[in-house]
């Protein structure tokens, strides 16, 4: 479209009927947020602010809020969706059913939300971290699950969660104490398992793309002992140039899983020169935007696009 143009051609460029718009830039009440997360909330909505847009910032569930008085939700960072996951989804229909644009979308969220998405990418032929799902409700061997890998470490995680919440590394010396733990945990949901990749201690790669355009890539280092890459964990984060073979294969995921998506982050590891897909991030990635120079403004752009 014309705008698309003048606005690439003039950066603070914002349509006039955009500047009309209601946008809300979601997060959630319980700010167990460290500074830097904080402040990428707070820089963006004062990045869109500047360029004209109606932004608010609000918690996906707070009670008190019209959410029809929105003409955009855009999903920023609802980190306790996964504790409280039946009442997000019927929060994301609601608004779904109301009419409301979602970013991303929702049923884009609801396929991204459960980790048993792996399995479909993994069937599609894309590279995948080996993926066995511990189903809800069933009483796992955990002994005879690391007796059959031809792994010694196997990580597990549930299928619904985030920032590394009940992620536990398994091995033979520690499975005897962890099998009443999990086997208690799986009464109420589901498992993934993975085989423990030796790469992830020299770092996880993540690349961000913003309306299905790469915008930049880092590396995401956990500390000395640890697997875990959070900033809460005490992992640190380091920019990185981005090898074009390997942005390219990133951008497969993208391109199939990620269409009409504002965000998408890709994390994954680099093994025997190939990027295997760990997570593929589509409802509420920290986004390191202060990573690149333009990361606001390819954020921005993607926005404009998919706001018509």
């Amino acid at each position: 479209m014309l705008y698309r143009q003048i606005a690439k051609d003039h950066p603070k460029f914002t349509p006039y009927f955009l500047m009309k718009m209601n946008i809300a830039l979601v997060s959630y009440q319980n700010k167990k947020l460290t500074q830097s997360h904080l402040e990428e909330d707070f820089q963006l909505s004062k990045f869109l602010e500047n360029k004209g847009l109606i932004v608010k910032r609000a918690a996906w569930n707070d009670l008190q809020i019209d959410w029809k008085q929105f003409d955009v939700v855009i999903l920023k960072s609802p980190w306790d969706y996964h504790d409280n996951f039946d009442s997000f989804i019927m929060w994301i229909s609601d608004l779904d059913k109301a009419g409301i644009k979602i970013l991303n979308p929702f049923k884009t969220i609801l396929w991204n939300s459960d980790k048993h998405y792996l399995q479909q990418i993994a069937d599609d032929g894309l590279p995948v971290i080996e993926s066995v799902f511990l189903e809800k409700g069933i009483a796992a061997d955990l002994a005879e699950l690391l007796n059959k890998s031809l792994y010694k470490k196997l990580i597990i995680k549930p299928c619904i969660s985030a920032g590394a919440k009940n992620t536990i590394l398994l091995t033979l010396d520690n499975v005897s104490l962890i099998q009443n733990e999990i086997n208690g945990l799986l009464a109420n949901e589901s498992f993934l398992v993975q085989p423990f990749m030796e790469e992830i201690l020299h770092g996880e790669f993540s690349f961000i793309f913003f309306n299905g355009n790469f915008s930049h890539s880092i590396l995401k280092v956990p500390k000395t002992g640890d697997f875990r890459v959070q900033s809460e964990h005490g992992g640190t984060v380091q920019k990185i140039t981005t090898d074009i073979a390997h942005q390219q294969a990133v951008s497969k995921y993208v391109e199939k899983y990620g269409r009409a998506t504002l965000y998408a982050r890709v994390d994954g590891i680099i093994s025997n020169g190939t990027f295997v897909l760990m997570e593929l991030e589509l409802i509420e990635p920290y986004l390191f935007l202060n990573c690149h120079e333009h990361g606001f403004d390819n954020y921005y752009q993607g926005l404009l696009q998919l706001i018509k």
